[in-house]
């Protein structure tokens, strides 16, 4: 949709999110454009657009200061899925940024060691893949060294930043969690507590591992690519390798330097998926990206666009179409070079279909998982970036520093996404050698028929592809321009199997931004939801960051989501 199109379906059809102003302006610019979930890592991208850099550059340095700015839930040695769109080739391409479990991980391992649960610590360490993740996309796309799209991340490391309330509350709700490891509570218990907003927040081990990896790409010499190699085996090699598999030796953990040698992420095709006036470009079902077609196929079959916005028939409708998808992503969706995942299927109109005809508009359906305990989700970051060729990138760093160990000396913890396997062997997603778990990180990205580009994504867990989902139908069934899109108040169902270990579920539960209506909620209750308000622009509820990209009039509309620290920039 172009932004002269949205400009006219504005003036066709008044749409008010919630009687609220927006909460910030819409961004524009005819030059380039990024969007972060942090200010200084919008801020860190602009600068590398500004000194010629092109889109993939500008994202991984944003996406390694959300290392740093966000380390609570965006590790360093984290994951990194992304999307890269080529305005050359016109293609998109995924890096899958995930690592695999260790080789020597058993598929009963923890149903015979440990009950059938993933406990926190070393053993749901998966093989780090965000370092290879950024290496690889700067040598397959970008045209900076590592050094250079480094230099923010190691600076904002070393002398550090101010910490902000989002990022304090976190590290308090999980305080308990953080004491377990001295490693970490060094870190992220300065003085014996969690650090309070407006004070300075150091990391300095974290500064010289990546400090370390620029040194080994300045010191290889030769060409740009041969640098981006030093500095990846310097990770993976090096001595930041041999500190790992140290701790792991003498606590217990399975990963091994063969491991982490072997590691290099795939580059390949995603998941595409036709509709009436753009596609849509999500990664491969590793992943639960490719559910959030599903969502839309069923909420097609559903015509919910052609009910009022966050009416009681719309947010019911969306809400069963949400629940249903998640049914297959539950079933299906695992790490295709181990299971067979009927995608074609899944993702067709056929299927959307059936799926639609078993949802009542009088009735939700029954919760079909058992009740669990309610717990504080597990997070991530966004950050999307158009440049002034047209080139665009969308990256959902992620992984947490509480419930695994930090490495000492190192600052950083070796991804602990293996939360997000099933003990069970017979789960999709279950644990295997060399397996990826199912990861929620998704990032996405819309083409349309006029040639619009829009990259866009949200950390929030098991809400990414919900908030997601309602952002686009809001743009293309509704009319929404990029930051009304993203103002406008949000539910998400939590009737499934949580992706995080325990994977508990809250049978029935449909949370409702408050500034919905008390009357809508009480009338999705009176349908057989078990429905509650959540405050008005809650965190929880995603922070979708996004950008669309006219490129008949070279103009960038960005918008960042007003209920997290996100920031966009554009010139």
């Amino acid at each position: 949709m172009s932004v002269d199109s949205i400009g006219n379906a504005l003036t066709q059809r008044t749409v008010s999110a919630s009687g609220a102003a927006l909460s910030r302006p819409l961004i524009t610019g005819t030059r380039h454009a990024v969007c972060a979930g942090h200010p200084l890592a919008a801020q860190a991208a602009f600068r590398i657009l500004e000194a010629g850099g092109n889109a993939v550059d500008a994202g991984a340095a944003a996406g390694m200061v959300l290392s740093v700015v966000q380390s609570d839930v965006v590790n360093f040695a984290g994951v990194a899925p992304m999307l890269v769109y080529s305005a050359q080739t016109r293609t998109v391409r995924e890096i899958a940024g995930l690592g695999y479990w260790p080789k020597s991980m058993a598929p009963n391992y923890f149903a015979k060691h440990h009950g059938g649960t993933i406990p926190h610590g070393v053993l749901r360490t998966v093989i780090p893949a965000a370092p290879d993740a950024w290496i690889t996309a700067l040598a397959e796309f970008g045209t900076m060294t590592f050094s250079e799209v480094a230099d923010e991340a190691i600076r904002l490391a070393r002398d550090g930043f101010i910490m902000y309330p989002l990022m304090s509350d976190i590290i308090s709700a999980f305080e308990a969690e953080y004491a377990r490891w001295p490693s970490n509570a060094q870190i992220y218990l300065p003085d014996g507590r969690p650090p309070k907003p407006g004070e300075l927040f150091v990391q300095r081990d974290l500064a010289r591992t990546i400090q370390y990896m620029a040194h080994a790409e300045r010191a290889a010499g030769g060409s740009r690519v041969k640098g981006l190699r030093a500095a990846r085996d310097a990770f993976y090699k090096g001595d930041i390798a041999a500190a790992i598999l140290k701790y792991h030796r003498e606590n217990g953990g399975l990963l091994t330097a063969e491991d982490l040698d072997g590691y290099h992420t795939p580059v390949g095709d995603p998941v595409r998926a036709a509709f009436d006036g753009y596609d849509i470009y999500t990664a491969q079902p590793w992943c639960q990206g490719p559910c959030l077609v599903e969502m839309l196929r069923i909420a097609d079959a559903l015509r919910v666009g052609e009910q009022a916005h966050n009416c009681v028939a719309y947010i019911h409708l969306l809400a069963e179409a949400m629940k249903a998808a998640f049914v297959d992503r539950h079933r299906y969706f695992g790490d295709p070079a181990h299971v067979h995942v009927p995608l074609d299927d899944l993702l067709s109109a056929e299927h959307a279909s059936r799926r639609a005809r078993a949802i009542s508009a009088e009735r939700a359906t029954e919760p079909w998982t058992e009740a669990g305990t309610e717990s504080i989700a597990l997070d991530t970051s966004y950050v999307c970036v158009v440049d002034r060729h047209g080139n665009a990138i969308s990256a959902t760093p992620s992984d947490v520093s509480m419930d695994t160990p930090v490495i000492p000396g190192t600052g950083i913890c070796p991804s602990s996404r293996g939360s997000q396997s099933w003990a069970d062997p017979a789960q999709a997603s279950s644990v295997a050698p060399g397996k990826r778990p199912r990861l929620t990180p998704s990032p996405a990205m819309a083409i349309f028929s006029d040639g619009t580009l829009m990259p866009l994504g949200t950390p929030g867990g098991d809400v990414q592809l919900q908030a997601m989902a309602q952002v686009l139908l809001n743009i293309t069934a509704f009319g929404m321009d990029p930051q009304q899109a993203v103002d406008a108040p949000r539910f998400a169902t939590y009737d499934f199997p949580d992706s995080f270990e325990p994977h508990a579920s809250l049978p029935g539960r449909l949370t409702v931004e408050a500034d919905i209506g008390q009357e809508t909620i009480d009338a999705l209750k009176s349908l057989g939801h078990d429905a509650l308000p959540w405050p008005e622009r809650t965190w929880r509820a995603g922070a979708v960051c996004l950008i669309q990209h006219d490129p008949n009039r070279a103009v960038q509309l960005a918008a960042a989501d007003p209920r997290r620290p996100s920031y966009a920039i554009a010139r």
